[in-house]
């Protein structure tokens, strides 16, 4: 079992609509295939996760918006904790466990 949690977050209809408006071609997010799940730090109980939710929530906001667009200048200027929670789906799961024999690589650092 890792020392890691993980949270799995999926684009809710605001973050659709969102991106809807940054391009015209009818492409969008797929809700049932764009889930992405990031390895976060471990907690014990729904209270320290909800604190660790506090603090992490920012990066991965970003990370998801530059996930579909780069420029920065479009996206929503004040992404607080509520908005986030009414763009994205969100699931935490606090035991992750790895069965693959190899190390884990990170192929962007």
């Amino acid at each position: 079992m890792l020392n890691r949690a993980a949270l799995i977050v999926r684009p809710k209809q605001p973050y659709l609509d969102w991106a809807r408006t940054l391009d015209d071609s009818g492409i969008l997010p797929d809700p049932a295939e764009e889930e992405t799940v990031y390895l976060i730090p471990s907690y014990e109980d729904d209270d320290e996760a909800e604190r660790l939710l506090r603090r992490i929530y920012g990066e991965i906001f970003e990370r998801e918006l530059y996930g579909w667009h780069t420029d920065e200048s479009a996206w929503p200027q004040n992404r607080t904790l509520a908005l986030f929670r009414s763009w994205f789906q969100i699931e935490l799961h606090s035991v992750v466990e790895d069965i693959v024999a190899g190390e884990i690589v990170d192929d962007e650092g």
